[in-house]
């Protein structure tokens, strides 16, 4: 079974990778404190989105009462990010920190639109932290005991 990340977070993840892409291009203290964000975020992103954030696919269903047994197929996804999900909480504080340093070279260059940006990437990380995370791992709860498997 595939399960695909739910289309609103998969276009605010290319929207924000587009942006900072954009911000690596700056000259300066602006344009590399922008690649240090990358290079945290880059490898964040793809653990995301190939474990992190597909299980909310399966949200709706679930909240349909619809449920398969193939849904179990699920859990490997699941069960992994629970196990990394202290690392996953770990790789974003340090994002968070790289982003205090790109706002701070952002305001120092005039540019707010970047400024913007590190805000919105902050509260990205917020919610992934206080609702995707939790909420794809309850689905993997949800299906393991439904599915009364253990």
């Amino acid at each position: 079974m595939e399960f695909k990340i739910p289309y609103p977070l998969k276009v605010e993840h290319e929207e924000l990778h587009n942006i900072l892409s954009k911000a690596t291009k700056e000259p300066g203290d602006l344009g590399d404190a922008a690649k240090a964000v990358a290079k945290l975020m880059h490898p964040h992103f793809i653990k995301e989105e190939e474990y992190a954030l597909p299980p909310l696919g399966l949200l709706r269903d679930l909240a349909q009462g619809k449920m398969t047994p193939d849904m179990k197929e699920v859990l490997a996804l699941t069960d992994r990010l629970k196990a990394d999900l202290g690392q996953m909480l770990q790789e974003h504080k340090s994002i968070v920190a790289a982003l205090g340093v790109l706002s701070a070279a952002a305001k120092k260059a005039g540019k707010v639109e970047y400024v913007e940006f590190a805000k919105a990437l902050m509260l990205h990380a917020q919610t992934e932290e206080e609702v995707s995370y939790p909420t794809a791992i309850l689905i993997g709860e949800y299906i393991r005991e439904k599915l009364q498997l253990s």
